[in-house]
């Protein structure tokens, strides 16, 4: 009887070791198929990262759409980062141009990166932009500003149950000690 229930003990723990290995690997499958469904279902608000070529589109002047803008600045990062405009009412197909206004608060050199994100998720598809701060990283000096410009424009095949599009950007302090001494360097050179 003893050997019966040290035979069904191993058995168990060889059970729950594969059944608690599956969930491990099970649970690192998951971030790429997220990203995945997410990409070709179109959620997420996630937009494109290269600029997209304005084909001179027929502007839909019929029907109109509200962008908002929202900026948010992480926690470590010592800058003002505003929209130009909150609000904006714009017609599919037409190529508008707006700017957002950063400001390095601290007393040393920063290097920040914006990342955009567009809600409705479905909305990202549709809203195309042409040129875009968030493309690059944007370097200030101590006490600096500058003009981040964005030029986009909503694709006239937006789906007409979504009539708001709002365009988040969120602002990261990715100042690498290394990359900023190159810069300096780079300067006094």
């Amino acid at each position: 009887m003893d050997k019966n229930k040290a035979n069904s003990n191993k058995r168990l723990i060889r059970f729950l070791l594969l059944g608690a290995i599956s969930m491990f690997g099970f649970g690192f499958a998951l971030v790429p198929l997220y990203d995945v469904l997410c990409e070709q279902l179109g959620i997420n608000g996630k937009t494109q990262n290269t600029a997209s070529r304005y084909i001179d589109n027929e502007v839909d002047k019929s029907r109109t759409i509200t962008v908002e803008f929202i900026s948010q600045v992480q926690k470590d990062m010592p800058w003002e980062f505003t929209p130009q405009v909150n609000r904006m009412k714009v017609h599919p197909g037409e190529l508008v141009r707006t700017h957002f206004t950063a400001e390095n608060l601290s007393n040393k050199q920063i290097v920040g990166q914006a990342i955009p994100s567009v809600s409705p998720g479905m909305g990202a598809a549709y809203f195309n932009k042409t040129e875009c701060f968030c493309f690059n990283q944007q370097t200030l000096t101590p006490k600096s500003n500058a003009d981040l410009p964005l030029i986009f424009y909503v694709d006239p095949a937006l789906p007409d149950n979504i009539s708001t599009l709002t365009l988040s950007y969120t602002l990261y302090n990715i100042t690498d000690k290394g990359y900023v001494d190159a810069l300096e360097q780079g300067a006094a050179k």
